[in-house]
């Protein structure tokens, strides 16, 4: 009997101590920018490791229906935080909504305009009078028109066509004659996969700044400090974590969804994006996201420079 009683008092503690444990951890909604693939390697390295429980942190990863969503929705206060990109970001804060950036995934631009080798598109002038696919809509005012103006090419000499996320099935079939929004580590390699060789402009080769491709913004009205800072923790270790065990971590990552991301496009997409992943994840440069910003305004894409301390606050630990 005695032993009984101190078994149920045990439980009691442990069932206590979880409760307590699960209590504490905070759900936190996270929107991706697309659906999941290696360039997100270090959230789901994080979800997968428990790294964002071990901050106290429960995180509830959604992919969007629509690629152009994440960011109203974090701005309506209807997801916490989302993945976006930085020259969005400023668009979107000389818009008027209520957006920071809380932490760097990916601290290179991936973003490139791509079109089929055998095309008759040599050099960007050749662009005049063709149809070019994006996947978000206004994103192509930040980096497309610039690098296009830069040859003498205006974005009203070109006709954009959304084609959502069916960027490569749109260059592919012909129905655009090149894409912009496609990453130079994933969709030049789906579509060599494919047998499709392609030719691809960087825009930090044309004109346009280098940047931040992929960022994290939350709600400037009503983010939570304390979370930012926890996940950012999360975010880091798993960074790094990635760069020191780059097999073992890659084995990890395809274990989130085996059917989708276990494949030889996605493995080559890894190894592409490793030395792309922001080991500082909270750090921030506020110089690279002024400049933009000035950019931006010479290139008549917004009116005036926001304050850069507005939308990338400075978090400490």
């Amino acid at each position: 009997m005695k032993f009984n009683k101190l078994l149920t008092i045990i439980l009691l503690i442990v069932t206590t101590m979880s409760s307590s444990v699960m209590a504490k951890n905070k759900k936190v909604t996270l929107m991706l920018d697309w659906f999941v693939n290696p360039n997100h390697g270090p959230i789901v390295i994080a979800q997968l490791r428990g790294y964002f429980k071990a901050q106290g942190l429960d995180i509830d990863i959604q992919q969007p229906e629509d690629p152009s969503m994440p960011a109203k929705l974090v701005a309506e206060g209807k997801v916490d935080l989302a993945v976006s990109y930085q020259p969005s970001l400023i668009m979107d804060v000389a818009a008027g909504l209520p957006l920071i950036r809380t932490a760097t995934l990916i601290a290179t631009p991936l973003n490139a305009l791509t079109v089929l080798d055998n095309s008759h598109i040599k050099g960007l002038t050749d662009l005049k009078g063709k149809k070019i696919g994006i996947s978000v809509v206004g994103n192509e005012q930040a980096a497309l028109g610039p690098m296009l103006m830069s040859h003498n090419v205006q974005l009203t000499d070109v006709e954009i066509v959304n084609v959502g996320m069916n960027l490569t099935t749109s260059l592919a079939s012909g129905e655009v004659d090149a894409i912009w929004g496609g990453f130079r580590n994933f969709e030049a390699t789906h579509l060599a996969l494919e047998g499709i060789q392609t030719k691809s402009f960087f825009p930090e080769e044309h004109g346009v700044p280098v940047y931040d491709e992929l960022i994290l913004i939350a709600n400037a009205k009503n983010y939570d400090k304390h979370v930012v800072i926890a996940f950012n923790n999360a975010l880091e270790q798993a960074a790094n974590y990635i760069v020191n065990h780059q097999d073992e971590s890659w084995k990890e990552f395809v274990t989130y969804s085996p059917d989708t991301l276990n494949n030889e496009l996605n493995k080559r997409a890894w190894n592409d994006t490793l030395t792309r992943f922001s080991l500082r994840p909270a750090a921030t440069d506020m110089q690279r996201y002024n400049h933009y910003a000035q950019f931006m305004v010479e290139h008549n894409i917004i009116d005036a420079v926001p304050n850069v301390r507005d939308y990338v606050p400075i978090l400490l630990r």
